[in-house]
């Protein structure tokens, strides 16, 4: 049915993202050194950021907890750990593979700047749609009877409409019904869907 991804480098977090408990906390490492003469940017930290297709269909705010070392504002060389909270509005349309940069919130270090903190969009596998760019795929299994006589399919659409789609057609296996504007809300313009 008609309904549009990135690698991982860098430090990763010590501790994980807790699937819907997105208040569970984690580290925020980070490394580095003094390169030729001054201070150089520690490498980028990245971590998977899971959303179901619902989130990623019809956007969704998540907050996340993280946990990094802070210069002391003493000005002497110790570090202090705060906590922060940081908000990603997932837009709808967005695909597995997308980033959201939050520049320096990595650990403070003397001659080092912080490190970036990138949350990589990570899309959960669904029970019923299978999703292929903006595209969202259906598998029906259906009798010989059904498939000599027709057949309606019923779904429920991510927003949730019911959708009930007839197929008068004689089908075989590798049929395919296109629905149009059921797919995923596009990137550019969320109020159009792919078709």
């Amino acid at each position: 049915m008609g309904g549009g991804g990135g690698g991982m480098r860098g430090s990763r977090f010590p501790g994980g993202l807790f699937g819907d408990d997105m208040f569970g906390p984690f580290g925020v490492g980070g490394g580095g050194s003094m390169g030729g003469g001054g201070a150089r940017k520690a490498p980028p930290i990245e971590n998977k950021l899971p959303c179901s297709l619902e989130d990623l269909y019809k956007g969704t705010t998540k907050k996340m907890k993280i946990s990094r070392e802070i210069a002391d504002i003493s000005g002497c060389s110790k570090t202090m750990q705060v906590e922060e909270i940081l908000t990603i509005d997932v837009k709808p349309g967005w695909k597995k593979g997308t980033k959201i940069t939050f520049p320096e919130k990595g650990n403070e270090q003397p001659n080092v700047r912080p490190a970036d903190l990138v949350f990589v969009i990570d899309e959960k596998p669904h029970s019923v749609f299978t999703r292929d760019g903006n595209y969202l795929i259906v598998t029906q299994k259906i009798s010989l009877a059904e498939a000599l006589t027709g057949y309606t399919v019923h779904l429920t659409a991510r927003d949730g409409r019911s959708l009930n789609i007839p197929i008068n057609n004689v089908i075989h296996p590798t049929y395919e019904e296109i629905v149009p504007r059921e797919g995923m809300p596009l990137q550019k313009d969320p109020s159009k869907r792919a078709t």
